[in-house]
């Protein structure tokens, strides 16, 4: 091993903290489950009671005429009084048979059903929702507020779980856990499925403990009257992230943002890449817009609020730079390949042993959380990271055995071909985000999306987020078009 100067020790020292920054995301995640247990002492129960205010469900919907009679039928059946239940249908201009569907609603259920046409639609979910809101909190009757979308199926006793933390004056909004419910799933649903438990299940459990939420899922959150009149009586209509800005306003205004996790909510989910694309692109490019409009909230702690604590700081930024800290560590790998091998290749076995300890432990605990999602997605959660991660996590354990197999198939490593396989190793998260791009691009080719479904498997979900989260970056940059981009759904949903 070659001698290091002390000016090539401080830069090695430099490179190692660079590629360890990298890692902040799967830092970030093995912190969040270790966390997590401690929701089973800090949470919101102790002040929770039953509580059942008088509640307008506002459902905005656009051409929504596939989905729209169950979800109105369920909500009509949930195990929640039924006098103080009203549902309001936002009609944004549909072209459909959206408002037949909700006259059928109306004569089977006189009194309890609404329906709110726009004649000029077409301005995005926020200003529906408007339209709604100056309607119910016009009248006294209103004590809460459910906003949902149109295509969800909530559980017969997810509103009351809802509502028993309402009792809490202090609480401004209670969300639920979005379950993917598809009845057809296919293995882009599945994969969904893992990440909700991932991001839902776990993340905002371990964000009730910190007392600060990211954001009230679209599609149920619950508000109470005090909280939206606190934020101006409006859902903010200037972000593609409307959910984020109000669970943050809420928070400013010193009011408690509440997860349910035990309050499950069924949705229909993308099943391509290019649709689940589109929809992420319009979430991704909204909190990059809200991490500039609360610039001056990060990292500055508040006794009003926690959304400037260093925990939340950390997780929001972990998740919006994840490209970053994957090439930043990437970066550093090579730098440290070019400049000593060998401790590069110290470094790249104890990032990736790193990685499979946490992988290993977060991914069997999220599958105890939900079940059923366990059951049904198990490939998509031993595939999550990706087949090329994974055998960076097996080489980087057992390295000896991958000479040895090398050697087997007549391909015996030497000094150059050392080199080049630690070039592909260092350098394959950003390689499977051009993967992930290549994916989208096939897909719609014939057969493509056989092909697509396996660039997926070999390159991970994570990486799927990662490369959307890049096309955030530039189509905030060239200020692309920034219109509301509708999800289509179709009425997969389990009922």
């Amino acid at each position: 091993m070659p001698v290091l100067t002390g000016a090539e020790t401080a830069l090695v020292v430099v490179l190692i903290l660079c590629v360890l920054v990298g890692t902040l995301p799967v830092i970030n995640t093995g912190l969040q489950f270790l966390l997590l247990p401690v929701h089973a002492f800090r949470n919101h129960y102790g002040k929770a009671a039953p509580h059942h205010p008088r509640i307008a469900v506002l459902i905005p919907a656009w051409n929504e005429a596939l989905v729209l009679g169950p979800a109105i039928e369920r909500l009509l059946q949930l195990e929640y009084p039924a006098d103080r239940l009203r549902v309001f249908v936002i009609d944004d201009a549909s072209t459909d048979d959206t408002p037949a569907v909700v006259a059928a609603k109306i004569e089977a259920h006189p009194g309890r059903v609404v329906h709110l046409r726009r004649e000029q639609g077409g301005q995005g979910k926020a200003h529906t929702l408007n339209h709604g809101l100056d309607v119910v909190l016009a009248d006294e009757w209103t004590e809460a507020v459910l906003i949902m979308d149109a295509d969800v199926i909530f559980a017969r006793d997810s509103l009351r779980k809802l509502s028993r933390h309402l009792a809490d004056e202090k609480v401004g909004a209670v969300t639920a856990y979005i379950a993917e419910g598809s009845r057809d799933r296919n293995y882009l649903t599945r994969f969904i499925a893992i990440e909700y438990v991932i991001g839902q299940l776990s993340a905002r459990r371990t964000q009730n403990v910190g007392g600060a939420i990211a954001c009230l899922a679209g599609g149920a959150q619950l508000h109470s009257r005090a909280n939206l009149e606190a934020i101006g009586g409006r859902i903010p209509t200037g972000t593609l992230a409307e959910d984020t800005m109000t669970t943050f306003e809420g928070q400013l205004k010193g009011r408690r943002m509440v997860f349910e996790p035990h309050a499950v909510v069924l949705a229909e989910e993308p099943r391509t890449i290019d649709s689940l694309w589109k929809q992420r692109l319009r979430w991704a490019r909204g909190n990059v817009q809200l991490t500039s409009i609360y610039k001056r909230l990060w990292f500055r702690p508040s006794d009003q609020h926690n959304l400037g604590s260093f925990a939340f700081g950390l997780a929001w930024f972990t998740i919006l730079l994840l490209p970053a800290f994957m090439i930043l560590a990437a970066a550093g790998m090579l730098a440290l390949l070019l400049l000593h091998s060998d401790i590069a290749e110290f470094v790249f076995r104890f990032m990736w042993i790193s990685a499979a300890c946490i992988y290993l432990f977060s991914m069997l605990f999220a599958v105890q959380l939900d079940p059923r999602i366990g059951r049904q997605s198990w490939r998509e959660a031993l595939m999550f990271p990706g087949l090329g991660a994974l055998l960076l996590m097996a080489i980087a354990l057992f390295p000896h055995l991958f000479e040895d197999g090398l050697a087997a198939l007549g391909l015996p490593l030497n000094d150059e071909t050392r080199i080049l396989w630690a070039i592909g190793f260092y350098l394959w998260g950003p390689i499977s985000m051009l993967g992930i791009w290549l994916a989208r691009v096939v897909e719609k080719l014939p057969a493509g999306r056989f092909f697509a479904g396996l660039l997926l498997y070999i390159c991970g979900y994570g990486s799927l987020l990662c490369a959307i989260t890049v096309d955030s970056y530039i189509k905030e940059w060239r200020r692309a078009d920034a219109a509301w981009i509708k999800t289509e759904k179709v009425g997969r949903v389990e009922s």
